[in-house]
């Protein structure tokens, strides 16, 4: 982490220990808070740190950097979280140490969206938000290849993006779900936790509903969808069994799904996946897998060596052809990385394709692709312009 200062911010000490009072948004105009969020507009921050007992730190091209500042107090941030909570998020922060929320702070005649993560470690609070960009990037804005286009186009089944936090996941399915609204006259519902883009409506309906604002939880919220008429419905990140039944079963129903999973590549997220469920039904979510998802997009960030733009995303795209569906049918996965070479006419992808194309835009360096590469001889190889073939794998 960079010692050098980014800026000097405001004096947010205060006597530690625990807050007599907690405040909730309503009570305060313009929480404290917010000074240190437009500071991070200001430094084009991604994310803001706070941990109590240290000066606010900003993520700033990758590198997290100290703004200069005061160490923040127990008891100061208490009282800045409760600013910007409401009663929902109180309870949940108060009951399972952590909650997530959207934040918006009006600073130059807009608003400015922040998905903000409260949270204790070692029994104190602290803090992780990151900034929403304004704009719905399209494809081209955020360096996608074109196949992303043919993936909001299915009628039903399941879209899933994969990666870990910060891949910018939320973001990719965001530009997807904006294409749609662009370009088709259907029905959009999308059930998050919390909203992170707003969209503006064009040819498409959209209804955007937040967990705890808007309906009181996940399972109330898909027993209303399917009343509510959806063609394609985002439903957020498969964390846990019931929510991924719920959205593989809308989309054996008749609707596109979108969803986000933390997965490190396509093809592990088969295996992902069943970890969610016990042996004994691996079979069954095999030919549910095979028969309604209709593609699988692992996507990560890099930084990248120019001005503009400073990260771009590798992608692995593995469609759901019959190839592929054999595979996870058959649970061999070890050859899904093989049918996705062999599926490149296709559309399909592996990261080192991806990183190769970056490298050879000259976007990215060749340090950064050998230290993110999957297989670093294979991408040395296709350097030098060695075509790499796939093997059989039928």
């Amino acid at each position: 982490m960079s010692s050098a200062p980014v800026a000097e911010a405001p004096d947010t000490s205060a006597p530690s220990g625990p807050p007599t009072k907690f405040l909730l948004s309503s009570d305060k105009a313009d929480p404290e808070i917010n000074k240190l969020f437009r500071l991070q507009i200001k430094h084009e921050g991604s994310d803001l740190h706070l941990q109590t007992g240290k000066p606010a730190i900003l993520r700033i091209r990758g590198t997290l950097r100290e703004l200069q500042m005061p160490a923040i107090s127990e008891e100061q941030m208490y009282k800045m979280f409760y600013e910007i909570m409401d009663e929902r998020n109180q309870k949940i922060f108060e009951q399972n140490g952590g909650t997530d929320l959207a934040h918006v702070v009006p600073h130059e005649g807009r608003n400015w969206r922040f998905r903000v993560n409260l949270f204790k470690q070692l029994g104190i609070p602290g803090m992780v938000a990151r900034k929403i960009e304004q704009n719905i990037p399209n494809f081209e804005g955020l360096y996608l290849p074109p196949v992303m286009e043919d993936l909001c186009k299915y009628d039903q089944g399941m879209v899933l993006l994969a990666g870990v936090t910060g891949s910018g996941k939320s973001t990719t399915i965001a530009s997807m779900l904006d294409w749609v609204n662009r370009n088709e006259r259907v029905h959009i519902l999308t059930i998050e936790d919390p909203i992170e883009f707003v969209f503006t409506q064009d040819k498409a309906l959209i209804n955007q509903r937040e967990l705890g604002m808007d309906v009181r939880d996940f399972h109330i919220a898909m027993k209303h969808a399917v009343r509510q008429d959806p063609d394609i419905m985002l439903v957020g990140e498969m964390r846990d069994r019931d929510t991924f039944e719920t959205a593989i079963h809308a989309a054996e129903t008749g609707h596109l799904v979108f969803g986000t999973i933390h997965a490190s590549s396509a093809p592990s997220t088969i295996g992902r996946i069943l970890d969610l469920f016990p042996q004994d039904m691996h079979n069954a979510i095999r030919s549910s897998l095979a028969f309604n998802m209709k593609a699988i997009v692992a996507q990560k960030l890099l930084p990248t060596i120019v001005d503009k733009p400073k990260r771009v995303p590798i992608l692995e795209i593995m469609r759901f052809n019959p190839t592929v569906r054999k595979l996870v049918l058959e649970g061999q996965d070890e050859k899904l990385s093989a049918a996705i070479r062999i599926g490149k006419e296709e559309g399909m992808q592996l990261f080192n394709d991806s990183i190769y194309g970056f490298v050879m835009k000259e976007y990215i360096s060749r340090a950064t692709a050998f230290e993110v590469s999957p297989n670093v001889e294979e991408l040395k190889m296709m350097i030098k312009g060695i075509e790499v073939k796939a093997p059989a794998i039928l």
